[in-house]
């Protein structure tokens, strides 16, 4: 955070101590994809409960303090964003003659869904003796 920005001192250590504990945890699952996407996962859900609940009750009431809060979205680099990967993203480490066993095994699994899916449809119709 710059000069600019209009929150209290203590909060920069807070922040960068918030930080560094979520860094070191990547850092010691690296490698563990499963581990680092539950990491992902909770951090998306901090953002989402924070921004939902705690932001919106602060979000200014007149027009002076919604013209500074504009001003320094707009300062400090834009609204804040969890990027998601594509599907290409995810695929881009698999080797090319792996994606044609990937697509059957999705069809495979897909088929099952509908499968289980249209089952608990069919027992949820039906009515128990």
């Amino acid at each position: 955070m710059d000069d600019n920005t209009q929150v209290a001192p203590n909060l920069d250590a807070d922040f960068a101590a918030i930080a560094q504990v979520v860094k070191a945890a990547a850092q010691s699952h690296e490698g563990d994809c499963l581990t680092l996407l539950a990491l992902l996962r909770l951090l998306e859900s901090l953002h989402r409960e924070i921004s939902d609940t705690l932001f919106q009750a602060s979000l200014p009431t007149n027009r002076q303090a919604l013209y500074a809060l504009l001003r320094d979205i707009e300062a400090e680099g834009g609204w804040p964003y969890i990027h998601r990967m594509k599907l290409q993203a995810l695929l881009a480490n698999l080797p090319p003659d792996s994606l044609g066993e990937l697509s059957s095994e999705v069809e495979t699994t897909a088929s099952g869904l509908e499968l289980e899916a249209e089952t608990e449809s069919k027992a949820a119709v039906e009515p128990a003796n």
